[in-house]
């Protein structure tokens, strides 16, 4: 299969390193968040020109739109999460959880899972504006969540190398084994439910299958340096990773198989690390955050030999 790439646009206004990105449920509007506290609104549809949001005191390494309310919670840094009114620019609730940083935040329903550098996963009631449980099962950061309505569970990885699975209704420890050889970065279900795959700090890409007590499946060492984030492509087919090593790449989910590296050498891609992806299903465009301030936009193309 030949994968055809072209950057559409470079999105900059960030002073500070761009952390993460969040998709919305509105097919062309995406946010961002960055070193420097800035949220900013985005539109595919004209990209040029980021609405500032919201502005906190404290980096933003968080952001996860709550469908049910279409509000946007995004964690600062030391402190907790401010819901916002990204319509109206508008701050709507806050609540303070933390004093280290918070690395993830998933929504379920008409709550909040969040993931912070203490070691803790806090599950909060959007309405209540409350921490209903907490679960304290590392001394190192919880870095990233995975929900799996299907199944029930959520996995988490951690700092302590390990990926730790908790029922999703009640939180209670099903699994946990030493995933990687260092901090477990990124942790996603593929659409079927049937797999997790994870990457970590060991640059390795390890498939889990969910329906054998998550044992190991499939291993691919796939970077350079640290995997920070990964993302499916909206049908499925696809997943991307990015690294500390400034690239991109562009995986066959179903056989683990490297299909295209985006890097600045040949792409014009980042030339510092690329922390975050999300592939939008606006015209199928993959959306890149870096250290280097900018989001990038990308035009992806399969095609297949013969066709």
């Amino acid at each position: 299969m030949k994968v055809q790439v072209k950057k559409l646009h470079t999105l900059a206004g960030h002073r500070d390193c761009v952390y993460t990105l969040q998709g919305s449920s509105h097919t062309a509007t995406f946010f961002s968040g960055s070193g420097d506290g800035m949220v900013v609104a985005w539109d595919l549809m004209q990209p040029e020109n980021g609405r500032l949001i919201a502005r906190v005191p404290n980096s933003v390494y968080a952001l996860c739109h709550h469908k049910e309310t279409d509000l946007l919670v995004a964690g600062q840094n030391y402190e907790g999460i401010h819901v916002l009114d990204w319509k109206n620019n508008l701050e709507v609730n806050s609540l303070q959880l933390t004093t280290a940083a918070i690395f993830d935040i998933q929504a379920h329903e008409q709550s909040l899972l969040v993931a912070t550098g203490e070691g803790k996963v806090l599950l909060v009631d959007m309405q209540k504006m409350m921490v209903i449980k907490t679960v304290h099962a590392a001394g190192q950061s919880a870095r990233t969540i995975a929900i799996n309505e299907k199944r029930g569970e959520i996995a988490v990885g951690y700092s302590d190398n390990h990926i730790r699975v908790f029922g999703l209704e009640d939180l209670k420890l099903k699994f946990e084994w030493p995933a990687h050889t260092n901090s477990v970065f990124t942790v996603r279900y593929t659409p079927d439910s049937k797999f997790l795959i994870s990457g970590a700090r060991d640059a390795r890409l390890k498939v889990w299958d969910t329906e054998s007590a998550y044992s190991q499946s499939d291993e691919v060492v796939a970077h350079l340096y640290a995997i920070n984030h990964l993302d499916f492509s909206p049908d499925g087919k696809h997943f991307v990773t990015c690294s500390m090593d400034k690239s991109i790449k562009v995986w066959d989910s179903e056989k683990l198989k490297l299909l295209k590296v985006i890097d600045r050498a040949r792409h014009a891609g980042h030339g510092t690390s690329v922390n975050k992806v999300l592939w939008t299903s606006y015209k199928n465009q993959l959306l890149s955050a870096s250290d280097d301030r900018t989001v990038s936009v990308w035009n992806i193309n399969f095609e297949t030999p013969g066709l």
